[in-house]
């Protein structure tokens, strides 16, 4: 088990990276995280959702993801609650307390979850969340220790050097630990280091020689995990990059509870395309080529956070000056001219306005709509796949004009397009990891022919490069021998 001294230290990571590098030595491998907390999500071929980086990790271990790869999974609605999903499927909203009270029902599932994979493979590299040193909410913990000890699982943690104090992040999480978890790790990896790895040599050996346990490795930064979807929202908040011989920038407004901003890593690969995210207090750039609307859990509360922050206006303003705009999921729906939520299922009953680009009225309603999606661009030029998740319908005159069109036989919700053809909106997540009609797009935007670039392939050579980069710096047979490995079995 992949734990960490606190959050982004890089376990998502340093789980997908372990994960490959062992299936690439020959072994059946799954991931697993007991417990996580993400907007971000994929659907499963087993008819559920976990989140992004579990997916991932199945990615990276050669597997289709399964919604046993992380049973438990939060995703946040409000300040204080979240929408709780088990084993793939939502079971309701909670608010902090209340899921306090309710965690301790959740170990059985967790473990039946874990078996089940356990069955199916060599080894499980299973990650935590947070950090085991929150010893808050150490009673009916599932996420870190708590799992760890309930399934004889052995840990690793994992402490990031770039955030400064990384041994008495180590140390400190030793010193707060009961003795039974200070046991049970094996051993600790300092992620994200710059520089002349000998320089660390004493603090290695002090952290050994305080805690116990054996260092398995220096791990230096690795750029290319920045190809990788991300699952938390702090790569967000950090400064855009413009890419280098810009042709078409794209905006991005970062709403509150912004949900599934992976769909925009195709662009961010793109030569010539900068994705700049927009956050509160800043206005949507006057010189953007395409304004997306991303994904939300909860829309019409990120509505409010859009005429709150003008960004109407702005939007108002580009579609006068003739530019693009596309909506997914959530963003699709505030294109609309309303949307309904009588009973409350993603916040405070009501009903709010829409942006009224597009002709068509969303109901949000309690049943979620998760569902592996295939068919093409409505000339029908161009296939695209990829899975709708997302509560609510949304239908109107508007519709009959749509974005996408099903294959036979396949359920899809084609959205729709205004008759400008410069502003749509569909609920289909992964649309931009279609090379083609990526290309296509960005032509039509650039009025710039566009050679085409292998997204899957940056994603997959980004993998391996993370592997081998593991199997450099880090003692993967000790590794591999605490889960009882012989990493000599298969070659």
């Amino acid at each position: 088990m992949v734990q960490g001294t606190g959050s982004e230290v890089g376990k998502s990571v340093i789980t997908a990276g372990l994960c490959r590098a062992l299936m690439r030595r020959g072994f059946a491998v799954r991931p697993f995280k007991p417990q996580n907390m993400s907007n971000n999500a994929a659907v499963t071929s087993d008819g559920g959702e976990i989140g992004r980086a579990q997916a991932l990790q199945a990615r990276a271990c050669g597997v289709a993801p399964s919604l046993h790869m992380n049973p438990v999974l939060l995703k946040p609605q409000t300040d204080i609650g979240a929408q709780l999903v088990v084993q793939g499927h939502v079971i309701g909203n909670f608010e902090a307390c209340d899921y306090t009270l309710h965690k301790p029902t959740l170990l059985k599932p967790v473990l039946e979850s874990f078996s089940l994979l356990s069955d199916q493979a060599d080894i499980v590299v299973v990650e935590g969340a947070g950090s085991p040193a929150e010893i808050n909410l150490r009673d009916g913990d599932i996420a870190n220790m708590g799992f760890a000890e309930a399934s004889d699982t052995p840990v690793i943690l994992i402490a990031d050097i770039e955030r400064g104090g990384v041994i008495a992040n180590l140390v400190g999480t030793y010193e707060v630990l009961s003795n039974s978890e200070r046991k049970r790790v094996s051993g600790f990896i300092v992620n994200k280091f710059r520089g002349d790895k000998s320089l660390f040599d004493k603090g290695a050996i002090e952290i050994e020689n305080r805690t116990g346990w054996l260092c398995l490795g220096v791990v230096p930064y690795f750029k290319e995990a920045e190809k990788l979807p991300a699952e938390d929202a702090v790569r967000l908040q950090q400064p855009a990059r413009a890419a280098a011989g810009c042709v078409v920038k794209i905006a991005v407004p970062v709403f509150s509870r912004i949900a599934n901003f992976d769909d925009l890593d195709p662009f961010a690969a793109e030569p010539g395309v900068s994705v700049q995210f927009v956050c509160p207090g800043d206005a949507l750039p006057g010189d953007a080529d395409l304004i997306v609307l991303p994904g939300s859990k909860s829309t019409r509360c990120d509505l409010e956070l859009l005429y709150k922050e003008r960004w109407d206006v702005d939007i108002d303003a580009h579609v006068r000056r003739g530019g693009w705009v596309i909506g997914l999921c959530g963003g699709y729906q505030m294109l609309g001219k309303k949307i309904v939520d009588l009973d409350g299922v993603e916040g405070p009953a009501g009903t709010s306005k829409g942006l009224g680009y597009l002709d068509v009225e969303t109901v949000i309603t309690g049943d979620k709509t998760l569902i592996p999606a295939e068919g093409t661009t409505a000339d029908g030029n161009h296939n695209i796949s990829g899975y709708e998740m997302h509560m609510g319908q949304t239908n109107g005159p508007g519709t009959s004009h749509p974005m996408l069109l099903a294959l036979p036989g396949e359920q899809l919700d084609g959205g729709s397009i205004c008759s400008l053809g410069r502003i749509m909106g569909c609920y289909l997540h992964g649309l931009f990891n279609n090379d083609a009609y990526r290309s296509h797009l960005l032509t039509q935007i650039s009025k710039q022919d566009r050679g085409n670039i292998n997204f899957e392939n940056i994603v997959e050579t980004a993998l391996d490069g993370l592997a081998k980069h593991l199997e450099k710096h880090l003692d993967i047979p000790a590794i591999a021998d605490l889960a009882s490995l012989d990493i000599n079995e298969i070659v």
